[in-house]
């Protein structure tokens, strides 16, 4: 029996006609850890989706975005990546705390290529790791599971503008968001970033409904 494949899995496999097909390329494109190419495609990407799932066996997806090598192998079996300011939601990060068990694509769309990962999380929030990515509140690492590449057919070829200018720089420092000075928000952010709000101004609504159209151009 399988380890990689669930018994669904395999019933549609069988089903479908696809099962010694599977079998060849689970044996074939599917390892434990990360192979020496596939480490160097991750340090190259600025962007993955990170899928989660949560307490109550529901899934999420995110888009997690930073500067070229922001997501690092520390060895063949393991990776990590920041988590930088957000929306104070943590739905991710909850999930990683609730559950542990992640998926992430890295997906290359200039030269279309997609690796695949998948392993178990746990969430970082001191120590000289988190230190090591200044901007950051907290960092994940991976225990990777299995890795895999996917035939890239239906990766559309997009060229890449501009990185967001968001992204932390080396210093940890990055523009303040705008829809933190959105007066209707002050009462439920954290004091710094009330401060920051009342230092940058305050805007209605409407008028972060103006800059964002702007700033998309």
């Amino acid at each position: 029996m399988t380890e990689f494949y669930t018994e669904a899995q395999l019933e549609l496999q069988q089903a479908l006609g696809t099962r010694a097909l599977a079998e060849r390329l689970e044996a074939a494109i599917v390892t434990p850890e990360l192979t020496a190419e596939q480490i160097d495609f991750v340090h190259a990407r600025d962007m993955f989706f990170l899928s989660t799932v949560d307490a109550d066996g529901f899934p999420s997806v995110s888009y997690k975005g930073g500067a070229p090598g922001f997501v690092r192998c520390i060895d063949a079996g393991t990776l990590v990546f920041p988590n930088y300011d957000g929306n104070g939601m943590f739905l991710s990060l909850g999930n990683v705390v609730d559950r542990g068990r992640v998926g992430l694509l890295f997906v290359d769309f200039e030269a279309p290529h997609r690796i695949r990962v998948r392993g178990d999380a746990r969430l970082v929030r001191e120590g000289p790791l988190l230190a090591s990515y200044p901007g950051a509140d907290a960092v994940v690492e991976v225990r990777v599971e299995r890795a895999w590449e996917n035939c890239p057919r239906y990766v559309h070829r997009m060229e890449r503008v501009e990185r967001s200018r968001y992204v932390p720089d080396a210093a940890g420092e990055a523009p303040f968001p705008a829809w933190k000075r959105i007066d209707v928000m002050q009462d439920v952010l954290g004091g710094n970033d009330r401060a920051k709000a009342q230092g940058a101004g305050l805007i209605t609504a409407a008028d972060y409904e103006a800059l964002m159209q702007a700033e998309r151009g």
